[in-house]
């Protein structure tokens, strides 16, 4: 028998996590539930994700290294950086604009008497010219360890210009860094293989504590959420790829659908980035001196799923305290919400943390967040979906802009 393909197995994993999640909620006791998640589920989906997310930063940091210098002409990076940028910020400006919009399209909170006993503290919104100073490492290695994925960013990225710059005599440095970036690649497939049980677990944890009910009172805000992110998705990207990348949306789609599941899974579109680049670059033809640039710097400052979820909370919670928002705020919550999402940690929540920043400029009450939170974590799932395939869609344009993008690997069966 023809054995199934990884990205079948990953499908079908997820597909059983769903159901079993569902019945698990509806029909087995609490106290089964909570030893199935202790011992079982939820150790096994944090491996997985943790089996990833130890990859990403020794991978951002070679990759970048290694994509910059490859890039070889200085003025190239500059041109290749300044349309991704362009892209970045303008999908993420048009994704919520879309859903301010369908939001005041549809009233997701007109009618609503909601209580919610769910508890949110707010953090104090950065400033924004802080973002962009904190952008600068003052010590790489301890953004390493931390984490900080835009000041880790700017350091690969200084530092393969100046592999550029030397030239012939940093050649042996440059030949390690290469040998370090295909022992990653390599360890993502290796990571990879425990995908469909980690897929499993992630999914059934979910639904199996949070259940279809919380839903319920919910709905409309949440069917409002999910028809902007498909709106994005389908409408949206499959136009750009069709226009802008001169492609065949379908194939993109076609070969994509692995990367999104391991994105809804994750919830996470920094732990998406290593199969994020694998499907890039093996099976959508994409170089890797621009995927590896292109990829990393959008799940840290392109977040167009995130913005959708906060174009539609804004208008959501406004209306349940009774509040119209004026164009001018409306206007407020674009920019906003577009700046916000740059230095924002591609992680699960992060959106949150963004729609305060977003709720604070137009003034309305942070306590709002709590009638969301019930069901963010499904929607979280989703417009992470959408976050790493914007990454991915712009990357395709702009190879293709370049003339890089190989046109027979992207149009082949080879799914």
């Amino acid at each position: 028998m023809k054995k199934i393909s990884l990205a079948k197995q990953i499908l079908l994993a997820l597909i059983l996590g769903l159901i079993f999640g569902i019945i698990a909620n509806n029909f087995f006791p609490q106290t089964v539930n909570a030893t199935l998640a202790k011992w079982i589920l939820v150790p096994v989906g944090n491996i997985f994700l943790r089996g990833i997310k130890f990859i990403v930063v020794p991978l951002v940091l070679f990759s970048l290294i290694v994509g910059t210098a490859s890039l070889g002409d200085i003025r190239k990076l500059g041109r290749i950086g300044g349309k991704i940028i362009v892209y970045y910020l303008a999908t993420t400006a048009l994704a919520i604009t879309i859903a301010l919009i369908l939001a005041n399209i549809t009233n997701p909170g007109v009618g609503l008497n909601l209580t919610s006993s769910a508890e949110f503290k707010a953090n104090q919104a950065p400033f924004i010219m802080d973002i962009f100073v904190n952008m600068i490492p003052t010590n790489p290695f301890e953004s390493l360890v931390k984490g900080e994925m835009l000041q880790i960013i700017v350091f690969s990225i200084l530092f393969g210009v100046c592999i550029t710059l030397v030239g012939e005599k940093a050649k042996g440095l440059l030949n390690v860094i290469e040998q370090a970036n295909e022992v990653c690649l390599k360890l993502i497939g290796v990571v990879m293989l425990f995908a469909p049980y980690g897929v499993f677990a992630l999914i059934s944890n979910v639904l199996m504590s949070q259940g279809m009910k919380v839903l319920i009172p919910l709905l409309k805000y949440g069917l409002t959420v999910l028809f902007a992110l498909l709106l994005q998705l389908v409408v949206i990207y499959g136009s750009m790829l069709k226009v802008l990348g001169r492609v065949n949306p379908i194939n993109f789609f076609k070969k994509f659908w692995t990367v999104m599941v391991v994105a809804f899974s994750t919830s996470s579109s920094n732990a998406t980035i290593p199969v994020n680049l694998k499907i890039c670059e093996e099976k959508l033809g994409i170089p890797e001196s621009i995927a590896s640039f292109t990829i990393p710097l959008g799940a840290t400052i392109n977040m167009d799923g995130t913005a959708i979820m906060q174009g539609v909370a804004t208008v959501f919670i406004a209306q349940l305290y009774g509040k119209n928002l004026t164009i001018t705020q409306l206007i407020v919550v674009v920019l906003t919400a577009t700046l916000a999402s740059i230095g924002t940690a591609g992680v699960p929540g992060a959106g949150i943390v963004m729609l305060t920043m977003v709720l604070q400029q137009v003034g309305l009450p942070v306590e709002g967040i709590a009638f969301i939170l019930p069901i963010d974590r499904i929607l979280d799932m989703c417009r992470t979906v959408v976050n790493v395939t914007g990454d991915a869609v712009g990357t395709t344009i702009v190879a293709n802009s370049e003339k890089e993008l190989n046109i027979d690997t992207y149009n082949s069966l080879n799914i």
